[in-house]
């Protein structure tokens, strides 16, 4: 999923979508893209799993899914968790064991 958010308009569109549900016409008022960029970066993720969509007359409005926000962030928790528990292993070292030092 974290390659989904390396385009940096779909970063844009997840930060658009993060306030409120959207159109596609909504979006690209706010993008410098046309709609069909914009559709096309919502098919990716819709099929990434992070945004759903739903018919509201005759448009589509889009939202984040809360699953596939969810399961990010339990990714990206897992991740920062891992790296805290590094940086505290090597804070918390005796500086003369490290392999300079025999």
């Amino acid at each position: 999923m974290l390659g989904l958010l390396g385009d940096p308009t779909r970063r844009a569109i997840v930060e658009l979508l993060a306030r409120r549900p959207c159109s596609v016409q909504e979006l690209a008022d706010q993008l410098p893209i046309s709609r069909p960029a914009v559709s096309q970066h919502l098919r990716v993720l819709r099929d990434g799993g992070l945004v759903v969509s739903r018919a509201e007359g005759t448009r589509r409005i889009h939202q984040l899914d809360p699953e596939g926000v969810t399961a990010l962030r339990v990714w990206l928790d897992g991740v920062w968790n891992d790296a805290l528990t590094g940086f505290q292993k090597l804070a918390e070292s005796d500086p003369t064991d490290g392999p300079e030092n025999p």
